[in-house]
């Protein structure tokens, strides 16, 4: 019987992770990349990164870091 207790705890354990991870992934549906302005980065809180690709043909990717755009391509 103690074993069987076990494991109907630890599967609601797992139920439950599952589920706040499920929900967790659905809050962060509206911060997926996108592109914004330099203004709109600044403005909402965030700061401009520029990096220089490593590709050496002289190009950069400029990315909005913080506040509520963080992580879309600043164009």
């Amino acid at each position: 019987m103690r074993k069987s207790s076990c494991t109907v705890i630890a599967a609601l354990a797992v139920w439950a992770l599952s589920a706040a991870g499920a929900e967790a992934a659905v809050l962060r549906v509206p911060d997926l990349p996108g592109e914004v302005t330099a203004t709109e980065c600044i403005q909402d809180g965030g700061v401009i990164i520029i990096s220089a690709d490593g590709d050496g043909t002289g190009s950069f990717t400029t990315l909005c870091r913080g506040g509520i755009h963080d992580g879309q391509t600043v164009t």
